[in-house]
């Protein structure tokens, strides 16, 4: 996932880990990621929404006029879906070297 594809999605995540029945719209998404300083138009919230529908991230539906997303995969099944991509891409799969990689870095990670 891009990097405002996860800003949308740990805003779903958040506002469902608030109240899980919540019907949350575009409109929702965009209050939430304003109130944490992250400016974009209701078109570009919208745009990527759409994209994530289309990767199956999210669902969308229909409640009167209205349309509402919600989450297909939870926040822990993305970390481990991001993590399984990161050691596949960088360590061919294997995760004893990224975590010793990890390790031997984690000063570096602290100061970025």
């Amino acid at each position: 996932m891009g990097t405002l594809e996860i800003e949308i999605m740990n805003a779903i995540w958040t506002m469902l880990e608030m109240d899980d029945n919540r019907n949350i719209a575009i409109s929702d998404v965009m209050f939430f990621l304003q109130s944490n300083g992250c400016e974009r138009a209701y078109t570009t919230i919208k745009t990527v929404m759409d994209r994530l529908v289309s990767k199956g991230i999210l669902a969308r539906y229909k409640n009167g006029r209205k349309f509402f997303y919600l989450s297909t995969v939870s926040r822990f099944e993305a970390t481990m879906m991001s993590v399984q991509k990161v050691s596949n891409q960088f360590f061919n799969g294997n995760f004893s070297d990224m975590i010793k990689f990890i390790e031997q870095n984690c000063e570096t990670f602290v100061m970025a």
